[in-house]
């Protein structure tokens, strides 16, 4: 994964980063159904060209790459990978 939504992004939800994301790899967007009952966003791990497009536009710093993800959000890799497991998985039935 090239970067990693963050805790300053629950609550926020400010959709910057979808908006000039060029692989459109970070959800839920406004006009989907999940992203009222979502605390934050999520970039898709499998999507992400590693562009940092989405870094400077974020207006709480949530944006990291992986490399540079402080240690107290480590866990945040995971958290946004699962989100799109999960979604992949209703998806499938």
């Amino acid at each position: 994964m090239a970067y990693v939504i963050a805790e300053p992004c629950i609550g926020t939800k400010d959709t910057a980063c979808v908006d000039v994301c060029p692989v459109d790899c970070i959800h839920p967007r406004k006009d989907e159904g999940e992203f009222a009952g979502e605390t934050m966003l999520y970039i898709n791990p499998d999507e992400c060209i590693d562009c940092g497009a989405c870094v400077p536009v974020c207006p709480v710093t949530a944006i990291f790459a992986l490399e540079d993800l402080p240690e107290k959000w480590q866990n945040f890799t995971q958290i946004n990978a699962d989100w799109y497991k999960k979604k992949q998985a209703t998806a499938n039935q």
